[in-house]
């Protein structure tokens, strides 16, 4: 749904929403049914029905069970 650079990303985590910014330590999450917000250059909210999101060496991936824009 989105590839691009971000100045940060919003998670609807399944315990509670968190941001990952710039150099953010290594992660991975668990995600419940929300919204995540890219802001930066071409961001914006995309919905998604749940999943796990990665987050190592200033990269970010989601695997979304579902998501559109």
């Amino acid at each position: 749904v989105y590839e691009g650079e971000a100045t940060s990303v919003r998670f609807p985590g399944t315990d509670g929403s968190f941001e990952v910014l710039n150099n953010h330590a290594p992660l991975i999450a668990a995600l419940k049914e929300g919204d995540v917000t890219v802001t930066g250059a071409g961001g914006g909210t995309f919905h998604i029905s749940g999943g796990i999101v990665e987050v190592l060496r200033n990269k970010v991936t989601v695997l979304a069970e579902s998501a559109s824009a």
